[in-house]
């Protein structure tokens, strides 16, 4: 069955392959393996982004981003939504921004929608909508378990990262952090660890432009920075998995009940062990003192990075071949694809064809 899908990111970040969301990680991982197995991809996302179907650009939005900007930017996924339900068949529309209320479509198709962040951060009137062919994906079990009585979720499908490519890289002895520079992010309780620890930490990630998060980086993190704990600024490609090769551990202290963590997965893969504060998935994804150590302060961060050693870097290589392979979740996204397009097919529903 060939299937015609139509992915809509986050429309304020670019959707690549190494890229800093996961969001658009595992949309652009999506949308090459649909390309691979040679169906129809479209995708609706920001400027800029690099992907394998083809590509419906939205604007990206200059300077900080307001309400003013974000009602902007909705606007203009609604009408690129628009023209495409007049002009390209589609099976289904799979979401993956949080904010995917403000623009879900207002004709009757099949609309599967990721949960990639904590159910509080979404609108719950959006979650519990009646409208028909809504389907909700978690991503963990600790996501799928926090959800209010009544909120229907399908089974979670959980992330997967590929095995990372052959780095020659000798271990050092520095902390790694990485990810989107932010309050929930908590990178400052890094940079406090690793200093108590006498450890040098690299830290690397993306400041986008929302005044908390530059508000953040201003007044939490740069105060924080010395000679042995430094800003590396977004990273990618062959030097991003060249600094999780090297590194004695990954640092992630976030204090948001986090779904998922692909980092967390990327680092395993590469065989370094992952120190992570106790706060949503991450307990699923770090096997504590088999694949690095689960925390609940500064203090025990620190303790956990001076005994890293104990954690075997193999360990890591194989929980994560055996845990999070990226080939086990496009498999279930492609089933599910199948399993609700066929169904919206044998009920009769109308598939939308071009204009001659």
């Amino acid at each position: 069955m060939q299937l015609s899908i139509l992915s809509v990111a986050y429309p304020f970040a670019r959707v690549t392959h190494d890229t800093v969301g996961g969001a658009e990680q595992i949309l652009a991982r999506l949308d090459r393996a649909l390309v691979e197995h040679h169906h129809r991809s479209l995708v609706i996302a920001t400027e800029g982004s690099k992907t394998a179907g083809r590509l419906f650009a939205v604007p990206q939005p200059p300077g900080l981003i307001d309400d003013a900007t974000r009602a902007l930017t909705h606007e203009a996924v609604r009408t690129v939504l628009a023209r495409l339900h007049e002009h390209e068949p589609v099976d289904l529309i799979h979401m993956h921004g949080v904010d995917f209320a403000s623009y879900l479509p207002t004709w009757t198709i099949p609309v599967i929608v990721t949960l990639h962040l904590p159910l509080e951060l979404y609108p719950m009137d959006a979650l519990r909508a009646a409208r028909p062919e809504l389907h909700l994906i978690p991503v963990s079990r600790s996501q799928a378990a926090a959800a209010p009585a009544g909120l229907y979720l399908l089974p979670p499908i959980e992330n997967g990262v590929p095995p990372p490519a052959p780095v020659r890289h000798a271990r050092r002895r520095y902390a790694l952090a990485m990810g989107r520079i932010c309050p929930e992010k908590n990178f400052a309780a890094a940079l406090d660890a690793a200093r108590i620890a006498g450890s040098p930490l690299l830290l690397a990630g993306q400041v986008y432009p929302y005044l908390e998060h530059v508000s953040y980086f201003a007044t939490e993190i740069r105060p924080r920075l010395d000679g042995a704990r430094r800003w590396l600024g977004p990273i990618a490609g062959p030097r991003k998995q060249r600094l999780l090769a090297g590194a004695c551990c990954l640092l992630v202290p976030s204090r948001a009940a986090e779904t998922s963590s692909l980092v967390a997965m990327e680092a395993l893969a590469a065989g370094t062990p992952v120190i992570a504060y106790r706060c949503g998935a991450l307990p699923e994804v770090v096997e504590h003192g088999r694949t690095g150590f689960i925390v609940d302060d500064v203090p025990s961060m620190a303790d956990a990075i001076r005994g890293i050693d104990q954690i075997d870097p193999q360990a890591c290589r194989r929980a994560a071949r055996e845990r999070f392979p990226l080939e086990r979740m496009i498999s279930a996204y492609l089933s599910l694809y199948e399993r609700v397009a066929r169904s919206f097919r044998h009920r009769g529903a109308p598939r939308p064809c071009p204009d001659p």
